[in-house]
C-alpha cells in the first residue's frame, strides 16, 4: 500500500473523526544547550493542499521561510510560543514544550474552531479529542505545517540572539552543543537567561558555581 501523502492523512483522520478543523501542534528547539523552546499552532483550511510543506528538517532554510510567510498567509488560525530558559529550567524541557503548545491552543481558540488535533508525539490538558503520533511532522499536513512555524520562529530568535552574544556563534549553531559552542562555554561561561543550566554539560560544568559576571 502507498504511504499516504500529509493531506491525505489529516483528510483521513477528518472522515474518521467527523472533524471538519484540524489544530496541528509541533515545537523546535528541545535538544539546545542555549535559547528558548519554540511551539506553534495551526489550523489550515481543510481543502488546502501544498505538497512542498514537509518535516521541517527535511526542508533547507530557504524552503522553510518560503514556506512559513506561505502557512502565514493561508492558515485559519496559527500561533507561535517561545517558552524562555528560566521556564525550561524550573519545569523541564517536556513541560515547557507542553505548556507552549497550550498556550498555543488557548490563543487560537479565541478566533477559531478546533474539532480535532494533532501533535508530534505531546499530550495537551484538553478536552479536544487529540491524536499525538509520532514523526507527526513527517505523517500529518498540520504538525508539518507547525514545525515550519516554529522552526523559522526560533531560528530568527537564535539568530537575534547572536548579535548580542557574537561569541557563542548563535546565527550558526543555533544553541546546540557544537564543539565551538561548548568551548565558548568553557572560555567565556554562560549567559543567565540565555543558556539552560538543567542541560548537559553546562549543568555539570557550572554546578554549584556562582554564575561569571561577564553579561
Amino acid at each position: 500500500m502507498n504511504k499516504l501523502s500529509l493531506f491525505e492523512y489529516d483528510q483521513k483522520q477528518r472522515e474518521a473523526n467527523h472533524a471538519t478543523f484540524i489544530a496541528g501542534f509541533d515545537e523546535a528547539g528541545r535538544g539546545p544547550l542555549a535559547g528558548p523552546v519554540s511551539t506553534a499552532g495551526v489550523v489550515l483550511p481543510p481543502d488546502y493542499q501544498n505538497p512542498l510543506i514537509n518535516d521541517s528538517k527535511k526542508l533547507t532554510d530557504r524552503e522553510r521561510r518560503k514556506l512559513f510567510n506561505e502557512i502565514k498567509k493561508v492558515a485559519l488560525a496559527y500561533y507561535v510560543c517561545l517558552v524562555p530558559v528560566e521556564t525550561i529550567d524550573t519545569i523541564n524541557i517536556l513541560e515547557a514544550d507542553r505548556l507552549g503548545m497550550e498556550t498555543c491552543l488557548t490563543e487560537m481558540l479565541k478566533t477559531q474552531k478546533i474539532d480535532y488535533i494533532i501533535t508530534d508525539y505531546m499530550s495537551l490538558h484538553t478536552d479536544i479529542p487529540l491524536l499525538s503520533i509520532p514523526k507527526g511532522d513527517a505523517t500529518s499536513l498540520s504538525v508539518a505545517a507547525a514545525s515550519i512555524l516554529a522552526k523559522v520562529s526560533r531560528d530568527d530568535y537564535m539568530i537575534l540572539l547572536d548579535k548580542q552574544y557574537p561569541i557563542y556563534q548563535f546565527a550558526k549553531n543555533k544553541g546546540y552543543g557544537t564543539k565551538a559552542h561548548i568551548d565558548a562555554i568553557e572560555k567565556y561561561g554562560y549567559v543567565a537567561g540565555v543558556h539552560r543550566l538543567t542541560f548537559e554539560p553546562v549543568k555539570s560544568m557550572y554546578l554549584g558555581v556562582e554564575q561569571l559576571k561577564l553579561f
